[in-house]
């Protein structure tokens, strides 16, 4: 007996030994892979320096471009969006789960009660009158607790934690989302109704040109096939100011859709605000690395590798002893023909242990099915990180060749414009044919045309940089709905 109790005293004492040795996991977080530096122009963005280009500054990048009507939409936008309602519910799911992990580590405690009232019949007698009436009643408490020797339920709460933080970081990456769509749709639909203005204002020159035409033509002063062009002109005008009128009214729809406003009030909104500057400037670091902080989805992506390798190291300990404790602590009481017991009983054990031996190599799979999830959330870290430079580096690019193709538009619009207002000129005075007229028009609205794209290419390249840069969030930075 004594032997018996020496080797069960020794097998505890060797399984403690055993837990304090920690289940083998791999690397929490691994390296990105990018480049040191960048290979896009960095002077666009930085051309002109508001701030001082910190996290801080690009999360009050729409306040400071002075558009309220842009910071509202972005607001309602960020309020009905169900990509960011989505985000929240996954912050809560995830806080559940951590709430869960975190009580796996901690003892049970339940509470058990009974009441019974039983009559026995001796075999052959008849009748039950003379036999007693037996009440019991019994309450009480039982208590379990796991000992988590292998760090089973540590690694689960780590990789509940490492989620949660994902899922905070996701919900902040949800919001710089749709605030950039909402921008990138607002400046699409600026940019329409300056093109609108431009089309109607070339289709009413055209038809004031039909009409002289016709009057010309019925005076007998002009030819018919003259007339016949100036008139097809018109009607052409006429053809692409509808069109480009339904093109807005699109855009307004779809901003509609985003916001969730209602239509009347959104063009109230619209028509109450002032057409927009061009953005200020982001300043972006010259190492890759810390633009790289700046991303809550390059972090989440970092938590899930984390998260990972703590999924490893607890299917790792589950193929271990388990050691496990219980006891209890409990009131009976018992009323026999008028008489009354009461009894009080508590225990401490079994001290149990769980030995794996054979399971089909099921906790085997189990690990390597969580190493391979590890693998797969390393790698799509790593492309996480690629595309994050490669988004800043394209919105660097757009900036500086947007840049250089605005001062070239805007030349070409002077030129164009100067070239149309000496040709109609000349075309009142008789001295240039209406064919050179239509010729110098076209070049001109193709001019105005070209610089309000190039506009809206540089507007969509501010916005495509905010995003890139994270929208003003930080490793630090927590989520109103994440406390």
């Amino acid at each position: 007996m004594l032997f018996a109790f020496a080797f069960r005293s020794g097998l505890i004492v060797s399984l403690l030994g055993l837990g304090a040795c920690a289940v083998t996991a791999p690397p929490p977080a691994v390296l990105p892979q990018v480049a040191a530096d960048w290979q896009a122009p960095l002077q666009a963005a930085a051309a002109e320096l508001p701030h001082g280009g910190t996290a801080q500054d690009v999360g009050n990048w729409w306040a400071a471009q002075g558009d309220a009507v842009l910071a509202r939409l972005v607001r309602e936008a960020q309020a009905a969006s169900p990509s960011v309602a989505s985000a929240a519910a996954r912050i809560a799911q995830a806080r559940a789960v951590r709430g869960a992990t975190d009580a796996d580590g901690l003892p049970t405690l339940d509470a058990a009660g009974s009441v019974s009232r039983s009559r026995s019949q001796q075999p052959g007698a008849s009748g039950s009158s003379g036999q007693p009436i037996v009440g019991s009643g019994q309450i009480g408490l039982q208590a379990a607790w796991e000992i988590d020797l292998f760090g089973g339920n540590r690694a689960s709460r780590s990789a509940a934690g490492e989620r949660l933080a994902g899922a905070q970081a996701q919900w902040h990456d949800a919001r710089v989302s749709v605030a950039a769509e909402v921008a990138s749709q607002y400046y699409a639909l600026r940019t329409c109704r300056q093109l609108e203005t431009v089309t109607r204002a070339d289709a009413i020159s055209r038809a004031e040109t039909a009409r002289l035409s016709a009057l010309s033509r019925d005076a007998g002063l002009t030819a018919p096939a003259t007339a016949a062009l100036a008139h097809a002109s018109a009607a052409e005008a006429s053809a692409r100011a509808v069109e480009q009128r339904s093109r807005c009214v699109l855009d307004t729809k779809a901003l509609v859709a985003l916001t969730a406003m209602g239509e009347p009030a959104l063009l109230d909104l619209l028509s109450a605000g002032t057409p927009p500057a061009l953005p200020r400037s982001l300043v972006v670091s010259s190492v890759p690395a810390e633009v790289l902080a700046q991303r809550p989805d390059v972090f989440a992506a970092e938590r899930e590798v984390a998260a990972a390798s703590a999924d490893v190291g607890a299917a790792n300990a589950a193929r271990f002893p388990r050691l496990s404790l219980q006891g209890s602590v409990g009131r009976s009481a018992l009323r026999l023909n008028g008489d009354s017991s009461e009894l009080s009983t508590w225990s401490v054990g079994p001290l149990a242990i769980s030995v794996p031996l054979f399971d089909g190599s099921r906790r085997r799979a189990t690990v390597e099915a969580a190493h391979a999830r590890y693998v797969q959330a390393a790698a799509l870290y790593r492309a996480q990180a690629r595309n994050a430079v490669r988004e800043v580096e394209q919105a660097l690019v757009s900036l500086d060749a947007t840049a250089e193709r605005t001062r070239d538009v805007q030349t070409s619009v002077a030129g164009f414009q100067a070239s149309f207002n000496g040709t109609q000129a000349r075309y009142r005075s008789g001295l240039a044919s209406l064919v050179e007229l239509e010729d110098a028009r076209r070049q001109l609205l193709a001019a105005q045309t070209a610089e309000a794209s190039v506009q809206l290419e540089r507007l969509n390249a501010w916005v495509a940089l905010y995003r890139a840069l994270g929208g003003g969030w930080t490793r630090t930075a927590d989520s109103p709905i994440a406390r």
